[in-house]
């Protein structure tokens, strides 16, 4: 295990989870199922069973150093790479990649975002060990791919081509192409084909790979963090940083490497994976009562009300009448109500009340 390091990305404002995510408190820093645990501290344990503590890296953006020490306290100051801008995927990785060459050129590498729900724990961890074995053996980039059960326009997808032998692995394909979210009528023609898996933005790759397919793909990216190999670690290091994301393109990893390099394999699995990017994801995961509802929080009592996803505070009486297939959210002093079907709104709900009501409430 001394050789496997994560790239935990928790940079994001998960503006799609508003009200409840607040640009100065992030989905991934929140309990939004009730469990106890925030995405971020799943997801740290969920990784702590393939990686040491030491060989972590949470790359997240400035603003949150001090909620990612606090929920993350095994976590020592240098292990959370601070970003100073938004800059997607690519430079994220970029970042996190030279920083670990500088300590262990040799390493295998697992990138994750914050934010996703595996709800089959043993089963995840067992594909992503088939992917470290397999990546730290071969000049490969390998993801994972989740077998659909719906046709989800939320979610990107992969098609597969050949199988791919390697010891006795069934599930190992080379990557046809990636595509990204699609309407509903191609989604049910990609799920219906059996060729096509959802994209759950999880990668396994060694250290040497995926620096190699940087130089190929995102030269100019590559080149920018190539510079200041021997300033990560040092008091140096935040002022390159500063000036190299002043500089870097903003591109995701996506589009930037992963769907232009010829190397690209992936594992495909069932094992309860959702994104949870979105109101409706938190909806089909949770927990429903026998009107279909999905509530978390306060005393909320429902009449001729079905299909809603209700998450409001602990200290909270509510009472919904007459309500099929929406959402009603209340956090500190903002409230959400909208049709579940209409959710790719909130967005625009978010820039509308920033314009009228500036950050307070966003």
């Amino acid at each position: 295990m001394n050789n496997n390091y994560c790239i935990i990305m928790a940079g994001g404002i998960g503006s799609r989870f508003w009200p409840m995510s607040k640009s100065s408190m992030p989905k991934q820093f929140l309990d939004i199922l009730g469990t106890g645990r925030t995405f971020i501290q799943m997801t740290f344990d969920r990784f702590k069973r393939v990686c040491p503590v030491e060989n972590f890296y949470v790359v997240t953006s400035v603003d949150y150093k001090e909620l990612v020490l606090d929920q993350l306290p095994e976590l020592k100051e240098d292990q959370v790479l601070l970003e100073p801008l938004r800059r997607n995927t690519a430079p994220c990785v970029a970042y996190a990649s030279y920083k670990i060459k500088s300590i262990n050129p040799d390493a295998n590498v697992i990138v994750a975002p914050s934010d996703h729900l595996i709800l089959k724990e043993n089963e995840f961890v067992a594909e992503i060990q088939k992917g470290i074995d397999y990546a730290s053996n071969n000049d490969v980039l390998v993801t994972l791919g989740i077998t659909p059960s719906r046709p989800e326009t939320g979610y990107g997808y992969i098609q597969i081509d050949g199988k791919t032998e390697y010891q006795n692995y069934e599930n190992l394909y080379q990557v046809k192409t990636f595509t990204e979210k699609p309407n509903r009528e191609m989604a049910e023609v990609f799920v219906s084909s059996g060729e096509f898996f959802w994209n759950s933005g999880i990668f396994i790759w060694s250290l040497k790979s995926i620096l190699k397919a940087f130089d190929k793909h995102l030269e100019d990216v590559s080149g920018l963090f190539q510079k200041g190999i021997k300033l990560y670690g040092t008091e140096d290091e935040v002022h390159f940083i500063n000036k190299t994301y002043s500089e870097c393109q903003n591109i995701s990893l996506d589009y930037g490497i992963m769907e232009k390099a010829e190397n690209v394999y992936v594992l495909c699995a069932d094992f309860g994976w959702s994104d949870m990017g979105t109101w409706g994801s938190l909806y089909e995961n949770g927990k429903k009562d026998d009107a279909n509802n999905s509530i978390n929080g306060g005393d909320v009592f429902t009449y001729q009300t079905e299909n809603c996803v209700v998450n409001v505070p602990k200290e909270k009486v509510v009472v919904l009448q007459g309500l099929d297939g929406y959402i009603v959210v209340e956090a500190d002093n903002t409230l959400l109500v909208c049709r579940k079907k209409d959710e790719q709104q909130i967005r625009q709900f978010v820039s509308d009340v920033k314009m009228v009501k500036g950050d307070e409430f966003v």
